[in-house]
């Protein structure tokens, strides 16, 4: 916590507005807006109830194909599923971990001429209804290309910023880029609300509708009256106090995160005169990743056969947290079914790679813990 949402939190007690609607609410939503230079936003329940939106919004149905980066946490595809819609995973290339432009393309052209994909899998011809690239880790994907491919196609982009809060490509905000884009303010996100999350558009009618569906899709009537299916996803007015709070200090978020990755660059970049070859996640020309957790690539011939799950365990024994990378879609028994496109880029950075301990709140101390459990790790291999 900053230390001035405590203020915001008392005013909505003091006011009474405790429901999903009131100022802070809508100051929240002109924050997120002037912050990333979207048009709109709605403030929900949480990124996930964004993704499903935004889906609905740009009319998924049942059997239509949503291409989704498969390297991602599974929130970005269980809305697909929520729709009884068919997610079509695509690889990741190496520069930034993110979705393959390249792999875009060729899944996209595979749908609309029902042709096969890279395991076989033959599909029915369809045109995609939707793109969902994700900015992994803070890192923003090559939306260039990306949405260059989607423009050539005519297909929508729900861009996956859930972790990208504060990241930008040559100058542009992540969650910009697409026609819809969702924020996540989880617990472990670079700020939060404890639970929330955020539907950003520059159409104006889109997130209207956002925002009507996310409050039961209740008609304008004197009684309760339903034309629509809704849901329950609008965000109250004592989180987006908390929320209001937090922008105040995203900004040094982002200096702290990033502050954490200059230390273990640093850190590893000293190991390579003992011989060791410790890839971290760099930032391509023009992007800027608000660096939401440091992660990094241990290639075990490069590291005298030393394994990311030998460095995870090490730091685990001494009771420091460290995650294996996220495990692909396309290899999540959930998911295996159906179709992906690629070759083993994202299976190799899901075996080789590690996210270190990130938190804005580490302290020197903190670091001294970490760094020599590593330094006992790599000088013993």
């Amino acid at each position: 916590m900053g230390g001035t949402e405590e203020k915001y939190v008392a005013e909505a007690f003091a006011t009474n507005w405790i429901a999903p609607l009131g100022p802070h609410v809508n100051g929240f939503e002109e924050d997120l807006c002037r912050f990333t230079g979207s048009g709109h936003a709605a403030t929900l329940s949480s990124g996930t109830a964004a993704l499903h939106l935004g889906l609905i919004l740009l009319g998924v149905e049942c059997g239509d194909y949503v291409i989704c980066q498969s390297m991602t946490f599974s929130a970005s595809a269980n809305p697909i599923r929520y729709q009884g819609a068919i997610p079509v995973f695509v690889d990741s290339e190496l520069d930034t971990w993110n979705m393959c432009p390249v792999q875009l393309e060729v899944a996209i052209v595979a749908c609309i001429n029902g042709g096969t994909d890279s395991n076989g899998k033959k599909l029915d011809p369809r045109k995609p209804k939707a793109i969902i690239p994700v900015h992994l880790y803070g890192m923003p994907a090559k939306m260039k290309e990306i949405m260059a491919v989607a423009a050539k196609y005519d297909i929508p982009v729900l861009e996956d910023a859930a972790e990208a809060l504060g990241s930008t490509l040559n100058g542009v905000a992540c969650g910009a880029f697409g026609q819809l884009a969702a924020l996540s303010f989880n617990g472990n996100k670079i700020i939060t609300t404890s639970g929330g999350g955020a539907l950003l558009g520059n159409n104006a009618d889109l997130i209207l509708k956002a925002r009507f569906l996310a409050t039961q899709a209740r008609d304008n009537a004197p009684h309760y009256q339903h034309s629509h299916i809704g849901y329950n996803y609008r965000m109250s007015n004592v989180l987006a106090g908390i929320g209001r709070g937090q922008m105040e200090v995203l900004e040094r978020r982002v200096a702290q995160r990033r502050a954490n990755f200059v230390r273990y660059r640093k850190f590893f970049d000293e190991l390579k005169a003992d011989g060791f070859n410790v890839h971290l996640q760099e930032e391509p020309v023009g992007a800027f990743s608000n660096r939401w957790l440091s992660c990094i690539l241990i290639n075990p011939p490069q590291n005298r056969g030393l394994t990311c799950e030998t460095v995870r365990m090490a730091l685990e024994a001494e009771n420091i947290e460290a995650r294996p990378l996220w495990k692909p879609m396309h290899k999540q028994p959930v998911f295996e079914k159906f179709p992906y496109f690629g070759e083993s880029s994202s299976e190799q950075l899901f075996t080789d790679g590690l996210c270190l301990p990130s938190g804005s709140n580490l302290l020197d101390a903190d670091f001294d813990r970490i760094f020599k459990v590593l330094r006992s790790v790599f000088r013993t291999t």
